[in-house]
């Protein structure tokens, strides 16, 4: 029987490219917010959302693999890389089982959620491993600027497409497991239409402090500022995913904690991160701003590179203290003066 599943498996496995050709020749299909919301809110439906998700799931895993395997050979061979590969051929497999199943069998719905909540596990990790492959690069191979340009497109399409597959998966699965959030019991999947902006931002900062507070044994204060257009003397509220602004926010925390502190290490009294939320009439803007020190003008054009960084590289080893860097990128997020 071991020999039987063997293989099924490799089978199953040398059809792969075939099923990434024929896939990769479709686009993703173009969502709004406001389509997620209707759907959630109005008309969710277990079976329609099944049918959309076996296909698109597909369309996205395979044009994103297809950009993967035109990287540079030596980057495809490093094993961070290779690892990622793994786990969107594992994820791909595995939603291509349900192509042929019956939509109207539940039994079939709930195998679809648990599907889709273990291939979001399984690509957790996504992020800092395919950070730890560019590291690998840049360490064992000379750098030249034509590649690191390709590399740059790469990774903005990579990192975009996996937000867009998780939006996906927790929207399904949120919706249709059966349960809700007690924190955010009003939430849409993962959407909140009434997301305070405030309380994200603390909870972004005290998460950030405690890690701050690990490394350095202090952290700087947080002074926060609501603005708004309307003159209301209310709190800034949106349609957003908390998670998504939380990630970002605390990224740019940890960045400026760790630059206050290494500018100010002789101070006893270190200056406060200041946060500014101001909504307009059409846009919401939020300035996190810090007395680090900045970036010099001559590196501003390499800040949102990921093959550069201003933070030193982290000493393995029993009594070294890791920098304060960011893990959502290849280094931390740059700041400007």
């Amino acid at each position: 029987m071991k020999f039987v599943r063997f293989i099924m498996k490799n089978a199953a496995l040398a059809s792969v490219p075939k099923h990434i050709e024929h896939f990769s020749k479709f686009s993703p299909s173009p969502l709004s917010m406001k389509q997620f919301l209707d759907f959630g809110s109005i008309n969710a439906c277990e079976k329609t959302s099944f049918v959309f998700l076996r296909q698109e799931l597909p369309v996205r895993l395979s044009n994103i693999m297809k950009e993967i395997n035109l990287l540079p050979n030596k980057l495809l061979t490093t094993s961070s890389v290779q690892m990622v590969q793994s786990w969107y051929i594992q994820s791909l497999m595995e939603i291509l089982e349900f192509l042929d199943k019956n939509p109207d069998d539940h039994r079939v719905l709930g195998e679809f959620v648990d599907a889709l909540v273990t291939i979001r596990n399984r690509h957790n990790d996504v992020v800092p491993t395919m950070a730890q492959g560019i590291i690998e690069y840049k360490e064992a191979f000379p750098q030249d600027p034509v590649t690191n340009q390709n590399i740059q497109y790469f990774l903005d399409r990579f990192y975009m497409s996996r937000i867009s597959i998780r939006m996906l998966i927790n929207q399904h699965t949120l919706i249709f497991d059966g349960t809700t959030n007690p924190v955010h019991p009003n939430t849409i999947g993962s959407i909140d239409p009434h997301c305070q902006v405030a309380d994200v931002v603390q909870d972004a900062y005290h998460s950030a402090k405690m890690v701050c507070d690990q490394y350095y044994l202090r952290s700087p204060d947080l002074l926060l500022q609501e603005m708004s257009s309307n003159k209301k003397n209310l709190p800034v509220s949106i349609v957003y995913v908390p998670s998504h602004l939380y990630h970002m926010l605390f990224e740019l925390f940890k960045n400026a904690m760790r630059a206050t502190i290494e500018t100010h290490d002789d101070s006893n009294n270190l200056p406060p991160v200041q946060v500014l939320v101001s909504l307009g009439g059409e846009d919401l803007s939020i300035r996190v701003s810090d007395k680090g020190g900045g970036v010099p003008f001559r590196r501003i054009e390499n800040l949102f590179s990921y093959m550069y960084s201003t933070a030193p590289a982290p000493q393995i080893g029993e009594h070294s203290r890791p920098p304060l860097v960011c893990t959502g990128t290849v280094f931390e997020v740059p700041r400007c003066k």
